[in-house]
């Protein structure tokens, strides 16, 4: 594997402390990087995402969501339970884990419900109108005040 030295880039930028920490984590977890549970994220309309996580054996009371800052962690851990009966073969995994997510700047967390052993984590990216782009008409002549648009995003053809 690899290793990148970021340091030099800390000097020379202000800012972007974030995105260095950021790489510097992907970097170090790609061997670490657990496999249990296995999950997919999808993109269900523009800016709508999903998160589906297999927690098959895992009922709602077993399950934690929790949102800091801008990082989605999802929790399971089953209570001992009392067997009357002996185990043979135990393929059915049910042991404690934990899985974080980084979010993107806007994006919030609007729901979660578990059905059929998959647990959908439903996310928006909700971009208040301040941080939109905006369309500056250029003056000419005498300084003339500025009157900007929002400009739309266009739709992308399926």
């Amino acid at each position: 594997m690899r290793s990148y030295d970021l340091a030099p880039l800390y000097r020379s930028t202000v800012g972007f402390d974030r995105l260095f920490a950021l790489l510097d984590g992907a970097a170090n977890s790609e061997n670490a990087a657990p496999g249990y549970p296995p999950y997919n994220i999808e993109r269900t309309a523009e800016n709508a995402y999903r998160i589906t996580i297999a927690v098959a054996g895992f009922g709602e009371q077993d399950l934690n969501i929790e949102v800091r800052e801008s990082a989605l962690t999802v929790r399971g851990e089953k209570a001992a339970e009392e067997r009357t009966s002996e185990v043979l073969h135990q393929g059915i995994a049910a042991r404690a884990f934990e899985r974080r997510f980084q979010l993107a700047d806007h994006v919030q967390v609007t729901g979660a419900s578990l059905e059929n052993g998959l647990l959908h984590v439903e996310l928006v990216r909700e971009v208040p109108e301040a941080k939109k782009p905006r369309s500056i008409p250029i003056g000419s002549g005498a300084a003339k005040a500025i009157d900007a648009k929002v400009v739309e995003p266009q739709a992308q053809a399926a």
